[in-house]
């Protein structure tokens, strides 16, 4: 997936642990196995082959991530979109020899082809369709945190009743012995220098930041989270940390924020039952959704 997982089990077994997490590291590769775009095997992959021309035959867990992507495609008005694999990675790649945007033509041919509402889904044929040949469907803005999630589930039914599951920051903790789990939130560019902490048992934390993947053009810095409506990066925060009851719903929420900006950010996830945000704005501006306080601070 291009992240780093990491496992912690609290057991008084050692091997119970050690089991609980050997099965949690088969479960996050039985999982990019189905949903990366690198291996043409993957169900992905096979609905990408077939875009424009038949529905592709597919898992039922495959079925259920669309159908909840799309979702939350709903929720933020498109800004988190799973055809965001159609943009054509010449003119955003993030790499060192990038030194020139490219124009606005070019960023609206890339995303023209970005839109949730023609992936289709058939439940009972159990086929995936995207009805323009040339999109592409892609899991980067869900994927890890629907791995730590699955990951979490196996260690549990392993036996173990206190972990984590950490999918490139990307939390899930359970279980507290007494104790909750403490998380601290560093602040952007400020190595150890930490906002605040708060506790989790049984919920997730996600952060997105423009600080880490990113290109600097003419003295202005560019992130990797790109607005799918434009096709140039989004440019209004520097941090978004969601908290939520699942990995997989913080992890999808996070890059939308970005794109959306605070204000409208902010009310939307005020009206997300048992969801809570810290963002950062490009100013350094700590914004709060209503009852982050409240609960975790």
């Amino acid at each position: 997936m291009g992240n780093t997982f990491t496992f912690g089990a609290d057991h008084p077994s050692v091997r119970i642990c050690t089991k609980a997490i050997d099965q949690a590291i088969q479960e996050v590769l039985r999982i990019e196995g189905l949903f990366t775009t690198y291996h043409e095997a993957s169900e992905t992959q096979r609905i990408n082959r077939l875009a424009g021309i038949a529905p592709a035959r597919v898992s039922e867990e495959m079925i259920g991530l669309i159908q909840r992507g799309k979702r939350i495609s709903q929720l933020t008005q498109g800004a988190f979109d799973l055809s965001y694999g159609s943009l054509d990675k010449r003119f955003w790649n993030f790499d060192q020899s990038m030194d020139v945007l490219p124009s606005k033509e070019q960023a609206q041919k890339a995303i023209s082809l970005i839109d949730y509402r023609r992936i289709e889904v058939d439940t009972i044929k159990q086929q995936a369709f995207l009805s323009s040949k040339g999109m592409r469907i892609g899991f980067g803005g869900i994927g890890k945190g629907y791995a730590a999630d699955r990951a979490a589930q196996v260690m549990k039914k392993a036996g173990i009743e206190r972990g984590f599951v950490s999918a490139s920051g990307d939390i899930y903790c359970w279980g507290n012995h007494d104790r909750n789990w403490k998380i601290a939130l560093e602040l952007p560019e400020q190595v150890r220098k930490v906002l605040g902490d708060f506790e989790l048992n049984n919920y997730a934390v996600a952060t997105s930041g423009d600080y880490e993947k990113c290109v600097t053009i003419d003295g202005v810095r560019y992130s990797h989270t790109i607005d799918p409506k434009t096709g140039f990066p989004a440019k209004s925060m520097k941090s978004v940390t969601v908290i939520a009851p699942f990995a997989e719903l913080a992890d999808a929420l996070c890059t939308p924020l970005m794109i959306m900006g605070p204000e409208v950010g902010l009310n939307m996830i005020n009206q997300v039952a048992g969801v809570e945000c810290i963002i950062i704005d490009q100013d350094n501006n700590i914004h709060f959704s209503k009852n982050i306080h409240n609960e975790y601070a």
